[in-house]
């Protein structure tokens, strides 16, 4: 899996796709989601870096199939959550998680582990007040 600077709109562009993939699909609603929660803007996103960033996590997760089957471990989820460090950051990038994940009134296995890593991972219950 590719690294991206700490911080930065790449990673968290990554972040948002992965949440917006992790339950097997590309959602309409999930992605209207996103561009309603407006953290592209807010991370100087355009949509057309979204799509290329999309487009490789796609591919380095293509990479990781076994059967057919793209298996990310939580260690790596762990990984690509510390690419965020900046609190402020953090608390919006997980609010636009919860709002895409929520987005199709369907919360999958893959949309409940990820937030339950980004809320360990970011220690959302004590750092975000």
């Amino acid at each position: 899996m590719r690294s991206y600077p700490t911080n930065s709109s790449l990673a968290v562009g990554r972040i948002l796709a992965l949440t917006i993939i992790t339950d097997g699909n590309v959602a309409p609603d999930e992605v209207e989601a996103m561009y309603r929660s407006r953290i592209l803007q807010y991370v100087n996103l355009d949509e057309l870096e979204f799509r290329q960033v999309l487009h490789e996590l796609c591919n380095d997760l293509h990479a990781t199939t076994t059967h057919g089957i793209a298996k990310l471990e939580s260690g790596m989820i762990d990984q690509l959550l510390q690419e965020i460090e900046d609190e402020n950051l953090r608390r919006k990038l997980l609010q636009a998680m919860w709002k895409i994940a929520d987005a199709d009134d369907w919360l999958s296995d893959g949309e409940a582990a990820l937030l339950s890593r980004a809320c360990i991972s970011w220690d959302a219950g004590t750092n975000f007040q």
